[in-house]
């Protein structure tokens, strides 16, 4: 619970990520060692703060770094706290907290990493995971995990990048990033890419906390709220995706009524507090909106696909992309027929980025579905099938396809 906020605090001491988290895991061994004799003290945090700065004084000593940096981190340290952490009172670091964590986001995200890295980076040092859980969320080795943190915190240090917030022109591009990763953690956990499960709670549960901080700490920023209220509205729905094996369910075919009406209200909230602030709609607030659009429906007769194909337009000119053009065109299909929703589909097909993207063929194929063509429908189906490295969305769309009739 204090990991982001001791790492954060002692960054922007030390300037260096990757050694401000090997001294907060020294502080944490330290309360390991100390607390089951002496008991937790009433200020954890505090104490946790208190031994960090020791060690990193401690650790400058001994590297014989510059006597500035040893000054600057010493400043204000009180005799009694080196004796006795536990009362140490660190009101001069009540104030800029949260300016450290948020500091800590945009360092973790920082677009001279990978995107790999970001996302790794993130949840070990904001989430707290370990290397383990992170790579069992991702399906991939441990040392893999352990050799993008261990390389995104090298990269960080040889490209000298400062732990600040950043401002001007430069903030926008920052947050664009942060958003990224967080969206990137949630629709991990939201429609799991590859494995044997469709959707992974724990994932969407940690973008959530992620996205409520974030939220918190640029409260000024519609697209933080955007966000928030995205995950806030698509999470509604969880209990309600997925069937009695696991199997995935259609947004049209859900129980509405499993919906979760706190969280709904949750991201209708988010999406005001957007709105409030008066700027333009970005991405991410046009796709909270969508989203809104489709949790006011009572039933999925109801949707407004008129309202949401409007939406997807706008977003379309806003942050134009092949996989927005094809969202459009199911919502357009929905709208006016399947038959203008196909000719939308058909329009970028080509597009090298939707090469391999499974949800091309599996949209045609419904699409194809509803205008009769159930041969041409059960080749995308197939196709789609074979594409998905998601075990429960392959069963699904495989049945689809037998259920359209023998070749």
């Amino acid at each position: 619970m204090e990991s982001a906020r001791i790492i954060a605090g002692l960054a922007r001491l030390l300037r260096d990520v990757g050694l401000a988290e090997e001294i907060a895991q020294d502080a944490l061994v330290a309360a390991l060692e100390q607390w089951p004799g002496s008991g937790v003290p009433d200020n954890p945090g505090a104490w946790l703060m208190a031994v960090g700065k020791r060690r990193a004084i401690d650790r400058i000593r001994r590297e014989q770094r510059l006597e500035a940096k040893l000054t600057e981190i010493g400043h204000g340290l009180e005799p009694e706290a080196r004796e006795a952490p536990a009362e140490f009172d660190l009101a001069e670091d009540a104030e800029p907290i949260e300016d450290d964590v948020l500091r800590l986001v945009f360092t973790a995200c920082h677009p001279v990493l990978s995107t790999q890295a970001r996302v790794a980076l993130t949840l070990r040092m904001l989430g707290g995971l370990t290397t383990e859980e992170i790579a069992r969320a991702f399906l991939v080795p441990e040392p893999t995990v352990a050799q993008r943190i261990v390389r995104a915190k090298r990269t960080l240090a040889e490209a000298g990048v400062p732990f600040e917030v950043p401002e001007g022109p430069e903030r926008a591009a920052r947050l664009s990033s942060v958003l990224e990763v967080i969206y990137l953690i949630f629709n991990e956990g939201y429609a799991a890419t590859a494995g044997e499960a469709w959707v992974r709670t724990d994932l969407c549960q940690e973008a959530l906390r992620l996205g409520r901080v974030l939220a918190g700490l640029v409260p000024g920023e519609p697209e933080a709220h955007g966000l928030a209220a995205l995950m806030e509205i698509q999470a509604s729905r969880t209990r309600a995706r997925t069937g009695p094996s696991g199997e995935p369910v259609p947004l049209r075919d859900q129980d509405r009524a499993l919906w979760d009406r706190l969280l709904i209200r949750r991201g209708f909230a988010a999406l005001l507090r957007a709105r409030e602030i008066g700027e333009p709609p970005g991405p991410y607030v046009l796709q909270a909106a969508i989203a809104a659009s489709h949790a006011q429906a009572p039933t999925a007769a109801e949707t407004d696909w008129t309202q949401i194909a409007a939406l997807y337009e706008v977003l379309a000119r806003v942050a134009p992309s092949p996989v927005v053009e094809l969202n459009r065109a199911v919502a357009v299909g929905m709208a006016e027929g399947p038959e203008r929703g196909l000719a939308l589909v058909d329009a970028v097909a080509a597009e090298p980025s939707l090469r391999g993207y499974h949800l091309l063929p599996s949209v045609r194929g419904d699409l194809l579905a509803r205008l009769g063509r159930r041969e041409e429908a059960r080749t995308e189906f197939e196709r789609a099938a074979e594409l998905t490295r998601n075990a429960p969305e392959r069963k699904v769309l495989l049945a689809r396809a037998a259920s359209l009739g023998a070749p």
